[in-house]
């Protein structure tokens, strides 16, 4: 009799399993979904920033009322491929591998859509379990937003100085106008910034902001000329 009634309970605690399980898996669809149409309040990094003392300096603001200036920049400094790719950039990984080998500094393999994925729903770090979560959660952004979604909450989540977070403030931070009015020297130098925001200064840049920032207007033209922004119109 106590075997008999043991094993509905069996079968109880494998079912409750099964549905924390199936719960665990959906919940990353579930939040990619809800971000397709709802900014992130916060995310891990600015939190984390936060205890660290570094405040928080965040505005929202949609793609059309940021230069597209800032755009080309990012997709020029970041993202050359951005509108080819779906999500990886496997020439970049390539190339940053090499690098890597050689001794060299380079940009790195990480797509925008990477580091969207890693911004909004994960944690910095270089762990592997990181680095694999980032890339599901990359090829579910791909799957459900259109490239113009990842821009928009790229240019909003992204790091651009301390404690300041998306295109809107780091304006004011640095240049005290809005993301709109950004002309296409401020853009490129927000975009050479990016990948040491806390170090780096858009404002009064040092030498090798100001070289980096030089080189990305030129890129500017080839992406607008070469239609390579086409997908965030």
């Amino acid at each position: 009799m106590a075997a008999g009634g043991d094993l509905p309970k069996a079968r109880k605690r494998r079912l409750g399993c099964f549905a924390v399980l199936i719960a665990l898996a959906l919940a990353p669809v579930a939040g990619v979904l809800v971000h397709a149409v709802v900014p992130p309040p916060l995310t891990l990094l600015m939190v984390q920033r936060l205890f660290e003392g570094e405040g928080l300096h965040v505005r929202w603001r949609g793609l059309n009322r940021i230069s597209p200036d800032l755009v080309d920049a990012v997709i020029a400094a970041e993202d050359a491929r951005f509108c080819e790719h779906n999500g990886f950039d496997f020439e970049a990984i390539q190339d940053a591998i090499e690098d890597n080998a050689d001794g060299r500094r380079g940009r790195g393999g990480s797509t925008i859509s990477q580091q969207t994925a890693k911004n909004v729903f994960l944690w910095s770090g270089r762990s592997w379990i990181r680095k694999g979560l980032e890339a599901g959660y990359t090829v579910l952004i791909e799957t459900f937003w259109s490239k113009r979604r990842i821009m928009e909450m790229y240019l909003n989540v992204a790091e651009m100085g301390p404690g300041v977070y998306g295109a809107e403030a780091a304006s004011r931070y640095w240049f005290d106008k809005s993301a709109s009015e950004l002309t296409r020297t401020e853009a490129a130098r927000l975009a050479a910034i990016l990948p040491n925001p806390r170090e780096y200064r858009a404002a009064s840049p040092g030498p090798y902001v100001r070289r980096r920032a030089r080189a990305i207007q030129g890129n500017m033209a080839v992406i607008r000329n070469e239609g390579l922004n086409d997908c965030t119109a």
